[in-house]
């Protein structure tokens, strides 16, 4: 492989990196309580369905029947008491209530102290997304270096789109973090 296959390798790899750190956090800011109904702050829990633990989706019927409310219908009732005390385990600061068919799970709404909690720890998440770019952005720019035979250049111009790679998702953090501190502090 000639040096300039190998840094163009070095900067897709690079790119595809920070894509993973980019949507992993966007997973983890699709699962934060907003105070609005959102299963996607359910995407965690796990059911024990005949001893094996199964995502919730794959066991009942997930909706959100308004803005504060998420109803759940599992396929088989006798699975009611084991999804409450999933949804409970999970520490998601939500209490299910049932009544043998169907369970009901009230979103409440958020305190202004819960909001900035909140707050700060999507800005943490953000924060650590960063750090993982920053270093994906380090491992591309030392295996640039130690290619051999790679024109000077040639590693100035990969080593700066590594830097453009770093600076474009670094902010697509800062607007994705922006957009749901926005929403959490929304009333």
């Amino acid at each position: 492989m000639n040096p300039e296959e190998e840094a163009r390798d070095v900067l897709e790899d690079c790119a595809s990196g920070m894509d993973q750190s980019i949507e992993n956090l966007q997973r983890e800011m699709n699962r934060v309580r907003t105070g609005r109904a959102n299963l996607a702050v359910l995407d965690g829990v796990r059911v024990d369905y005949y001893g094996t633990a199964t995502p919730l989706n794959q066991v009942c019927a997930l909706t959100v029947a308004d803005p504060r409310l998420i109803t759940i219908k599992p396929w088989d009732k006798s699975l009611v008491p084991l999804i409450e005390k999933s949804i409970l385990v999970a520490e998601l600061g939500l209490t299910p209530s049932s009544d043998g068919e169907i369970i009901r799970l009230p979103i409440p709404p958020l305190t202004g102290e819960r909001r900035k909690e909140i707050v700060r720890g999507v800005k943490k998440s953000g924060e650590d997304a960063k750090i993982a770019i920053r270093t994906v952005r380090r491992d591309a720019n030392e295996l640039l270096k130690s290619i051999d035979s790679l024109p000077e250049d040639d590693l100035k111009r990969s080593l700066k789109s590594v830097q453009e790679l770093t600076d474009g998702r670094v902010e697509k953090i800062d607007t994705n973090i922006g957009r749901k501190e926005k929403e959490l502090l929304e009333i």
